[in-house]
């Protein structure tokens, strides 16, 4: 009886199935709520700021975020939490007002659909890795407003060709523009004073650029792997040249290197194959292991006395 009553039981739940739905509604903040239509459109409104969702912690739609193909904002929202929208790899299209005033951490990393987004003029800060992972970007518009953008913001954002970085912004984070390799152009403003590692490392496509005068280090892998750079101008405030700075420039036929610098990083110019010549300053005390390490065609170079 009891076999017979169990197969009777398995004969109905065959019959009716239980359909577990994913969760379309909800909050995501103090004041903050959030809902996902049948058409992938997933709605923020309120009033405040949005929950950060930190590391594995991700948003509360993020089971469902093979189908959401929009983001709409509505004006009230105050800032964009971390990792809220990470890997919805089917998003194309956000609406951001003008009430939000930071994007946080992760916010749309690996969005690998969208190509495009409008950032508004109320926003001032851009957090890590914001747009990391960003396959399909090709251009982007920060504001002015923006005084800060985070390390690794737009790392291996592989289709992005241009960018100009706001006046107000004193300082590019590590890894900023790693793995940018259709990057061909790049405006840095004289507010900026520092630049950290990797930060156009293997950025292939790019063939020049300025570095603001009131940058005193070029940081380790700076431009390592940018093969298509041919010549830079390095600011005559420039003391230290990290580790592998130039490494793997293939293209890169002169460099001079400011009077004031006193030390130059391990592998700094290694693989440089088209540098012919090269002074180093009288500053200089010593040159790191690999310094020059497969620059096969460097006829000349300068050591001083120091």
């Amino acid at each position: 009886r009891m076999i017979s009553l169990i197969l009777a039981l398995s004969m109905i739940c065959a019959l009716f199935p239980v359909v577990v739905f994913a969760q379309t509604s909800g909050t995501c903040g103090d004041n903050v709520t959030w809902t996902l239509d049948d058409n992938g459109t997933l709605t923020i409104s309120g009033t405040g700021d949005m929950e950060d969702y930190y590391y594995n912690d991700y948003g509360p739609w993020y089971s469902n975020r093979g189908s959401i193909k929009n983001v709409v904002i509505e004006n009230g929202v105050t800032s964009i939490g971390s990792d809220a929208f990470c890997w919805c790899s089917s998003l194309t299209s956000i609406t951001i007002p003008d009430s939000v005033t930071s994007i946080g951490d992760s916010a749309f990393c690996g969005c690998s659909s969208l190509t495009s987004i409008i950032i508004p003029n109320s926003v001032t800060s851009i957090g890590d890795g914001t747009f990391y992972g960003w396959s399909g970007l090709t251009s982007i518009t920060i504001p002015s407003s923006v005084t800060s953008i985070g390390e690794s913001a737009f790392w291996r954002c592989s289709s992005l060709t241009s960018i100009t970085i706001p006046n107000c912004v004193t300082s590019i984070e590590n890894n900023t523009f790693n793995g940018c390799s259709s990057l061909t152009s790049v405006t840095i403003p004289s507010s900026v004073t520092s630049i950290g590692n990797s930060v156009f490392k293997d950025c292939g496509s790019l063939m020049s650029i300025t570095i603001p005068s009131r940058v005193t280090s070029i940081g380790d892998d700076m431009f390592s792997g940018c093969s298509s750079l041919t010549s830079i101008t390095i600011p005559k405030n420039v003391t230290s040249i990290g580790k592998s700075a130039f490494s793997k420039c293939s293209s890169l036929t002169s460099i001079t290197i400011p009077n004031r610098v006193t030390s130059i990083g391990e592998s700094a110019f290694n693989d440089c194959s088209s540098l012919t010549s090269i002074t180093i300053p009288n500053r200089v005390m010593s040159i790191g292991i690999y310094t020059f390490n497969d620059c096969s065609s460097l006829t000349s170079i300068t050591i001083p006395n120091s």
